[in-house]
Protein backbone atom coordinates (compact mmCIF):
# COMPACT_ATOMS: atom_id res chain seq x y z
CA UNK A 1 0.00 0.00 0.00
CA UNK A 2 1.45 3.66 -0.81
CA UNK A 3 1.31 6.22 1.70
CA UNK A 4 0.80 9.88 1.26
CA UNK A 5 1.07 12.96 3.13
CA UNK A 6 -0.76 15.80 1.61
CA UNK A 7 0.16 18.96 4.04
CA UNK A 8 -0.12 22.38 3.72
CA UNK A 9 3.60 24.16 4.26
CA UNK A 10 6.78 23.56 3.49
CA UNK A 11 8.91 22.27 6.14
CA UNK A 12 12.15 24.41 6.30
CA UNK A 13 15.66 23.04 7.25
CA UNK A 14 15.55 22.99 10.83
CA UNK A 15 14.56 20.52 14.18
CA UNK A 16 11.19 20.01 12.53
CA UNK A 17 12.78 18.92 9.08
CA UNK A 18 15.36 17.04 10.65
CA UNK A 19 13.40 14.76 12.75
CA UNK A 20 10.58 14.30 9.80
CA UNK A 21 13.78 13.17 7.83
CA UNK A 22 15.02 10.72 10.32
CA UNK A 23 11.51 9.42 10.76
CA UNK A 24 11.04 9.09 6.50
CA UNK A 25 14.11 7.00 6.97
CA UNK A 26 12.62 4.44 9.48
CA UNK A 27 10.22 3.70 7.64
CA UNK A 28 10.37 0.68 5.58
CA UNK A 29 6.94 2.08 3.23
CA UNK A 30 7.73 4.52 0.78
CA UNK A 31 5.78 7.52 1.55
CA UNK A 32 5.38 10.71 -0.48
CA UNK A 33 4.71 14.16 0.77
CA UNK A 34 3.39 16.55 -0.82
CA UNK A 35 3.92 20.59 -0.03
CA UNK A 36 0.88 22.63 -1.00
CA UNK A 37 1.92 26.21 -1.00
CA UNK A 38 -1.10 28.77 -1.16
CA UNK A 39 -1.86 32.59 -1.23
CA UNK A 40 -5.17 31.62 0.90
CA UNK A 41 -7.36 29.26 2.84
CA UNK A 42 -9.64 28.89 0.31
CA UNK A 43 -6.89 27.77 -2.13
CA UNK A 44 -5.22 25.68 0.66
CA UNK A 45 -8.55 23.93 0.71
CA UNK A 46 -9.19 23.76 -3.03
CA UNK A 47 -5.33 22.53 -4.02
CA UNK A 48 -5.74 19.71 -1.32
CA UNK A 49 -9.32 18.73 -2.32
CA UNK A 50 -7.56 18.59 -5.47
CA UNK A 51 -5.11 15.64 -4.35
CA UNK A 52 -7.67 13.16 -3.10
CA UNK A 53 -7.65 10.88 -5.29
CA UNK A 54 -10.96 8.31 -5.78
CA UNK A 55 -9.51 5.02 -4.88
CA UNK A 56 -8.08 6.32 -1.81
CA UNK A 57 -8.39 6.12 2.23
CA UNK A 58 -8.11 9.20 3.59
CA UNK A 59 -7.25 10.19 7.26
CA UNK A 60 -7.54 13.64 7.53
CA UNK A 61 -6.22 15.01 11.01
CA UNK A 62 -8.21 17.38 12.31
CA UNK A 63 -9.23 18.67 15.92
CA UNK A 64 -12.87 17.17 15.45
CA UNK A 65 -11.43 13.76 14.95
CA UNK A 66 -11.10 10.44 17.06
CA UNK A 67 -7.90 9.29 19.18
CA UNK A 68 -6.67 6.34 18.89
CA UNK A 69 -4.34 4.69 20.86
CA UNK A 70 -1.01 3.70 18.72
CA UNK A 71 -2.16 -0.25 18.53
CA UNK A 72 -5.82 0.93 17.35
CA UNK A 73 -3.76 3.00 14.84
CA UNK A 74 -1.41 0.10 13.90
CA UNK A 75 -4.68 -2.37 13.44
CA UNK A 76 -6.20 0.01 11.24
CA UNK A 77 -3.39 0.18 8.82
CA UNK A 78 -2.91 -3.67 8.87
CA UNK A 79 -6.88 -3.95 7.74
CA UNK A 80 -6.27 -1.42 5.03
CA UNK A 81 -3.38 -3.39 3.85
CA UNK A 82 -4.95 -6.64 4.21
CA UNK A 83 -8.08 -5.45 2.01
CA UNK A 84 -5.23 -4.37 -0.68
CA UNK A 85 -5.96 -1.15 0.04
CA UNK A 86 -4.02 0.49 -3.16
CA UNK A 87 -3.34 3.84 -1.03
CA UNK A 88 -3.51 5.78 1.96
CA UNK A 89 -3.73 9.45 2.28
CA UNK A 90 -2.99 11.70 5.16
CA UNK A 91 -4.07 14.95 4.77
CA UNK A 92 -2.50 18.30 7.15
CA UNK A 93 -4.51 21.56 6.99
CA UNK A 94 -3.01 24.81 7.71
CA UNK A 95 -3.43 27.13 10.63
CA UNK A 96 -6.86 27.59 9.78
CA UNK A 97 -7.68 23.33 9.63
CA UNK A 98 -9.64 21.70 7.37
CA UNK A 99 -12.84 22.78 5.50
CA UNK A 100 -16.07 20.66 5.38
CA UNK A 101 -15.45 19.46 2.15
CA UNK A 102 -12.33 17.94 3.19
CA UNK A 103 -14.03 16.48 6.19
CA UNK A 104 -16.53 14.95 4.36
CA UNK A 105 -14.59 13.03 2.05
CA UNK A 106 -12.58 11.69 4.60
CA UNK A 107 -12.59 8.09 5.69
CA UNK A 108 -11.47 8.78 9.06
CA UNK A 109 -10.99 12.29 11.25
CA UNK A 110 -7.72 11.52 13.06
CA UNK A 111 -6.71 13.75 16.07
CA UNK A 112 -3.68 14.21 18.31
CA UNK A 113 -5.66 14.82 21.32
CA UNK A 114 -7.56 17.71 22.20
CA UNK A 115 -4.70 20.38 22.24
CA UNK A 116 -3.92 22.29 18.93
CA UNK A 117 -0.51 21.50 17.60
CA UNK A 118 1.46 23.60 14.97
CA UNK A 119 0.84 21.84 11.82
CA UNK A 120 4.59 21.37 11.13
CA UNK A 121 5.10 19.62 14.62
CA UNK A 122 1.55 17.15 13.56
CA UNK A 123 3.58 16.87 10.16
CA UNK A 124 6.46 14.75 12.48
CA UNK A 125 4.05 13.48 14.87
CA UNK A 126 2.28 11.53 11.85
CA UNK A 127 5.32 10.27 10.74
CA UNK A 128 6.37 9.05 14.33
CA UNK A 129 2.96 7.27 14.36
CA UNK A 130 3.46 5.74 11.77
CA UNK A 131 6.95 4.24 12.30
CA UNK A 132 5.51 3.36 15.42
CA UNK A 133 2.60 1.42 13.65
CA UNK A 134 5.06 -0.51 11.66
CA UNK A 135 7.17 -1.21 14.86
CA UNK A 136 4.05 -2.44 16.57
CA UNK A 137 2.90 -4.56 13.31
CA UNK A 138 6.43 -6.67 13.03
CA UNK A 139 6.22 -6.96 17.23
CA UNK A 140 9.52 -4.78 17.25
CA UNK A 141 9.71 -4.05 20.89
CA UNK A 142 10.13 0.46 20.21
CA UNK A 143 6.23 0.43 21.61
CA UNK A 144 5.83 -0.34 24.91
CA UNK A 145 1.98 -0.58 26.42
Amino acid sequence: MKIEILAVGRLRKGESHLLAQDYLKRISSKITITEIEAHSTKEEQQKLLSLIRSDAYVMALDEKGRSLPSREFASKIQKLQNNAQPLLQFIIGGADGLNDDIRKRANLLLSFGAQTWPHMLARVMLLEQIYRAQQILSNHPYHRD
